[in-house]
């Protein structure tokens, strides 16, 4: 049963007055523009998103062309929707997710994470095949609380859910976009589809981004020698659909990337507070060593579809690849001066990682009341990945390197059982079994003496299962109710000269959940509001950083997660269309047990006992308490278009950078918005617009180091820009 705090209580009140507007839509003239109905397929069959028992936000249409104007990467996406944040050490190419707080803050390259990314249904499983691009996009689906008895590896937290426009037997057609704006910023992207006949259909799309260096380096003199990038991905998809009965889907595709690695500036936090220093400037930094990135992608996907009449089976075969990957940085973030005590510059590197996954599912096809559907799930991933030291006071020389190898490999059987009890009552249970096993090993090291042992296997299976209800209150307003539990296999983190390799044991959740989905005023209007109350035992939390350069995984005993999140859109006026969304998501650690270091340079907020902060009631690590955004459409009809005015915001609080609390890794809350002016004529087809990324310029750091001095990177900074955008 869900135990509701008084806010809950408050905000599950106001959520239940929103039937009230069905009576209210009366008064709507029927000429009043509509929402379109949104669809999702949270529960893998295509659903009004009023009808899933699952808290899910799905971004589409012109909010996500918006969002992608800039030539930004997917962690654009951070506070978009509600209880969602998107942050990363590492730049463009290794994304971290957080769904209500819950998620993992490990940079080290077999990562494990509980936000589960599927791409065209294949599951990326490793966080650097998370970073592939977002281009001919057709939605964004955030599906928050577990997710296991539907889809296909760990998901205790939730799943982001990106599907691609596919390919179709009608007619040749597609679109171009060309972007340009602040820093030589560009965006270039473009798909046509084409049947090629009554059967055959192809759609090739592709992206070009590129932005010029700005930053200065001081040390070494040169101007504008960082923060750039180029990056281009490609996707081919080929569609044969002979029948009614049978079609077949094939997906090739593949990203290259070139550039800055993240940039670390020392000393850039003030100390006693989390301000930044007096006099800092984006434009400089101070770094002696090396500074850049190199990475390959590429996979095909094959799904295949079978209609029986009485069933419809599926099978999705998906294979991705890193095939060449290299992250370097100055992780001290300065030059040998006073307050870089000493020198550390780094390399993540992964030459080889295969991942190979298949799924069969079969689905019912019933008229009557029940529905079901089942499916088994493989999973196996090879790789090799490692990380080397460089000593940036002699040449950059190479000093160290360490190369490990993970082989892992799991199976699921899963299953879920729709039944309409009456017209207005449905009920839904699901259960999963999942067998997980990994083997870890150490292949090279070289000037690491490592701490033994050199080789690690773990396995471990789980049952896990939810249970839903939906009630129609009326034909506008469905209220629900689920019970989830999820899992997460065991992680293991490489060994380096100070910790040998360790093991973070399988985690749980079990999650409560309820909430309200609503059609308003004649579907002028939408909203949706939910509550949950979760528990995790044995979270797996890494460790990183403290006194020295290291990385390591623990167990807390448990974590606490509360929270409710809320989403309305709809029109004001016929020209006014706005939306706003937010949630609060309370997470706190309960293991009076757990100690960490204390922090080099930093002021503790902690209790500190034999020079150990306890962790003890701290909050999750970039888990924002609240997260806030909102939208606005304006639109002016002409003779021969359309001008339109558009505008978007997202607001965060204060996050913690760490397992720990203190004054100086505290992130301060962050305000980015962005406007765009348009024109839009020919029905549609063509539109130019200007635009501006973070208006407002907000610099504040959103992640640091802490083993050595206060260093730290800030967010992405303001851009103005123009886009033309064309279809055919």
């Amino acid at each position: 049963m869900i135990k509701l705090s008084k806010m809950h209580k408050r905000l599950l009140a106001l959520g239940a007055a929103m039937p009230i507007g069905s009576a209210m839509a009366q008064s709507v003239p029927a000429s009043a523009p509509q929402l379109e109905t949104v669809t999702v397929t949270a529960q893998r069959r295509t659903e009004n998103i009023r009808e899933v028992p699952v808290s899910v936000s799905s971004l589409n249409n012109e909010k996500l062309d918006v969002l992608l104007s800039g030539g930004q990467d997917i962690r654009l996406l951070a506070g978009k929707v509600p209880s969602l944040n998107v942050e990363s050490s590492t730049g463009r190419v290794f994304p971290r997710f957080y769904i209500r707080g819950y998620g993992n803050s490990d940079f080290s390259i077999f990562a494990s994470q509980p936000v589960s990314l599927i791409y065209d249904d294949v599951v990326q499983e490793n966080p650097i095949l998370k970073g592939f691009p977002l281009f001919d996009t057709k939605n964004v689906e955030v599906l928050r609380g577990p997710q296991g008895t539907l889809f296909g590896r760990n998901t205790p937290a939730g799943v982001v859910k990106f599907e691609s426009e596919k390919p179709n037997l009608k007619k040749v057609e597609g679109y171009y976009n060309l972007s340009w704006a602040t820093y030589n910023t560009a965006n270039v992207e473009g798909a046509v589809n084409v049947p090629l006949s009554k059967e055959w259909a192809l759609r090739v799309s592709a992206l070009r981004q590129h932005r010029d260096n700005f930053v200065d380096n001081t040390t070494t003199g040169k101007q504008d020698a960082l923060e750039g990038y180029n990056e281009h991905a490609e996707r081919v998809q080929v569609l044969y659909a002979p029948n009614a009965a049978f079609n077949a889907l094939f997906n090739v595709h593949q990203r290259t990337t070139t550039g800055s690695s993240r940039v670390f500036r020392a000393n850039i936090i003030k100390f006693g507070s989390n301000d930044l220093v007096d006099g800092y400037d984006n434009g400089k930094v101070a770094n002696n060593g090396l500074n850049y990135q190199n990475l390959r992608t590429n996979g095909a996907s094959m799904r295949l579809s079978w209609d029986l009449d009485a069933v419809k089976l599926f099978s999705i075969t998906g294979y991705e690849s890193v095939g060449k990957y290299e992250s370097r940085g100055d992780i001290d973030g300065g030059s040998v001066q006073p307050g870089v005590p000493f020198q550390v510059e780094s390399a993540a590197t992964m030459p080889d990682l295969k991942q190979l996954s298949q799924e069969f599912r079969v689905e019912s096809k019933n008229a009557g009341p029940l529905n079901w559907q089942s499916g088994l799930y493989y999973f196996h991933e090879d790789g090799k990945g490692g990380s080397d030291g460089f000593d940036s006071t002699k040449g950059n020389i190479q000093t160290s390197h360490l190369l490990s190898q993970q082989v892992n490999t799991a199976w699921a059987a899963f299953g879920s059982v729709n039944y309409a009890v009456s017209d207005a009552f449905s009920l839904r249970g699901g259960l999963r079994y999942t067998y997980d096993k990994k083997r870890f090993a150490t292949v090279e090291a070289v000037n690491v003496v490592q701490i033994a042992p050199q080789s690690v296997g773990e396995s471990k299976s789980k049952v896990n299962w939810d249970v839903s209800a939906v009630y129609k209150l009326n034909k506008d307003v469905n209220v629900y109710a689920r019970v989830a539990t999820g899992f997460r296999a065991p992680s293991i983190a490489a060994a380096n000269d100070k910790v040998a390799i360790t093991v973070a044991d399988a985690e749980t959740i079990t999650s409560y959940e309820a909430g309200i989905k609503a059609d308003l005023f004649n579907r002028r209007a939408r909203a949706s509001f939910s509550v949950y109350d979760f528990d995790i035992k044995n979270q797996q939390l890494t460790v990183v950083g403290g006194q020295s350069n290291v990385t390591k995984l623990i167990n807390a005993a448990k974590t606490k997660g509360r929270g409710a999140e809320m989403d309305l859109e709809g029109f004001v006026t016929s020209q006014l269309k706005m939306s706003v969304g937010g949630s609060y998501n309370f997470t706190e650690i309960r293991d009076p047990s757990l100690s960490l270091p204390a922090c080099r340079t930093c002021t503790p907020l902690n209790p500190v006992v034999n020079g150990q902060m306890l962790l003890n009631g701290n909050a999750l690590p970039n888990a924002p308490k609240w997260i806030a955004n909102a939208t606005a459409r304006y639109s002016i009809p002409l003779e021969n278009g359309e001008l339109f005015l558009f505008t978007d915001w997202s607001y965060r609080t204060k996050v913690n950078f760490f397992l720990y609390e203190s004054k100086e890794f505290t992130g301060k809350p962050l305000t980015e918005g962005g406007v765009r002016i348009g024109y839009i004529w020919q029905d549609g087809k063509y539109e130019l617009a200007a635009y501006g990324r973070n208006i407002t310029n907000k610099q504040v750091v959103t992640g640091a180091i802490d083993f050595n001095n206060r260093t730290g990177f800030v967010n992405e900074p303001r851009l103005w820009g123009v886009q033309f955008k064309g279809g055919f």
